[in-house]
């Protein structure tokens, strides 16, 4: 997964029918990706977390079955696609923040994809609060950009919301800059993580992503949670 990006300079969108991605084309120069942030725990190191190698598998629908995943969105996922109502921040953070909290201004294009993102997590039955688990990865991994191969400074072969590696299993490098796609993959990942609901954010999203800095992502829980709150019915 790609380091935490601090700041972007302005970038110019290469469109298509489906998604908007970002290439080494597009971003004004290599300047104006910072790597950060103030304080990251040290890498990960040794084997992969299983947890997050059955949760890629389930994500990927290679062993979902075998994995235990379940076939169907569970009764609170039901529950939240039917609410009309905007969900309030207690029920968004249910066990409060983690430390320092950052925010950054959002583009339309972000809006817009923070919005995909909404959107798969109630149609993958994770809710108001895997719909925050996800924003805040993606705000982590991306800036909520749809990033393409960056070239010489891409992060191995890291892409999209999400800086899903396709050498992992995640998918081609078409999905995985597919929105729609790799908010379900990931979200399929989290539904694979036992008692995910109960475990702090960074936690959550950590086991799913295996991270180098897998502390980077509770930064982002509240900024998450107002974006979810605004663009849940809208």
């Amino acid at each position: 997964m790609k380091n935490t990006f601090t700041r972007w300079l302005p970038a110019i969108a290469q469109n298509s029918s489906r998604k908007t991605v970002l290439t080494v084309a597009g971003v004004a120069a290599l300047g104006g990706l910072a790597l950060g942030p103030a304080a990251v725990a040290s890498p990960l190191t040794g084997e992969p977390n299983l947890d997050a190698v059955s949760a890629i598998n389930t994500a990927t629908g290679r062993t979902a079955s075998a994995a235990g995943a379940p076939a169907n969105p569970d009764t609170a996922g039901r529950q939240a696609e039917r609410s009309t109502a905007r969900p309030g921040i207690e029920k968004l953070i249910p066990y409060g923040v983690q430390g320092s909290q950052s925010t950054i201004a959002l583009d339309d294009d972000q809006l817009a994809n923070a919005k995909a993102i909404i959107d798969t997590a109630r149609k993958t039955g994770v809710g108001e609060r895997g719909a925050v688990i996800g924003v805040a990865t993606a705000l982590q991994e991306s800036k909520l950009y749809n990033l393409g191969h960056l070239g010489v400074i891409n992060d191995h072969d890291s892409q999209g919301l999400f800086q899903q590696r396709p050498s992992s299993g995640w998918g081609t490098p078409e999905q995985i800059t597919d929105p729609e796609y790799a908010s379900t993959a990931f979200f399929n990942g989290l539904r694979n993580v036992p008692g995910w609901q109960d475990l702090p954010l960074t936690v959550a999203a950590q086991t799913v992503q295996v991270s180098a800095y897998p502390f980077a992502y509770a930064q982002w829980e509240q900024q998450a949670a107002e974006i979810v709150q605004q663009l849940w019915r809208s």
